[in-house]
């Protein structure tokens, strides 16, 4: 019978049968650990930059554009047949939007037709993008120009909502 191998024995062993390996795995190690250096964070002033950004956007917008942009959307509601027409003045109270109105339309077609108008008349004004929703289903279509937002729904889905009691409050 054999005499069962000391641990220091088996250890001995198996270091011989595969240092190449082992001395491979300890110089990856090596390598993976190398010291990194922090870096201190500097402070920056954002504050004054904010009211550069803040100052050339308003340079860009003309004086008066969303009362331009109510009058232009009353203008194509009133030419394209638009019924019951509900204007809510939200300067100072909503930061939404400076105008919302709402209306109706007899069909999905005329709701669309409608929206296209506003669209166009929007870019003319200079507002880009004019974000459109809800055109393709016809029941209730939205009309985003930033400063005037425009409702337009088929009377049964306005009585459903019922939006003009919200903001008539």
């Amino acid at each position: 019978m054999a005499k069962p191998k000391k641990k220091s024995e088996s250890k001995k062993t198996a270091a011989k049968k595969s240092p190449a390996k082992k001395s491979a795995k300890s110089a990856k190690k090596f390598v993976a650990k190398k010291p990194v250096k922090k870096i201190a964070a500097k402070k920056s002033v954002a504050k004054p930059a904010k009211k550069v950004a803040k100052k050339s956007a308003e340079a860009k917008r003309p004086r008066g554009l969303p009362e331009q942009l109510r009058d232009a959307a009353l203008k194509v509601l009133d030419e394209r047949q638009a019924e019951e027409i509900f204007k809510v003045d939200l300067a100072g109270k909503s930061s939404m939007a400076d105008y919302l109105i709402i209306a109706s339309g007899r069909n999905s077609r005329q709701l669309s037709a409608i929206a296209h108008y506003l669209r166009e008349e929007f870019a003319k004004l200079g507002v880009h993008p004019v974000r459109v929703e809800g055109a393709s289903e016809g029941n209730w279509v939205l009309i985003d120009a930033g400063d005037v937002v425009v409702h337009l729904f088929r009377p049964e889905v306005r009585s459903y909502y019922n939006l003009e009691n919200i903001w008539s409050k």
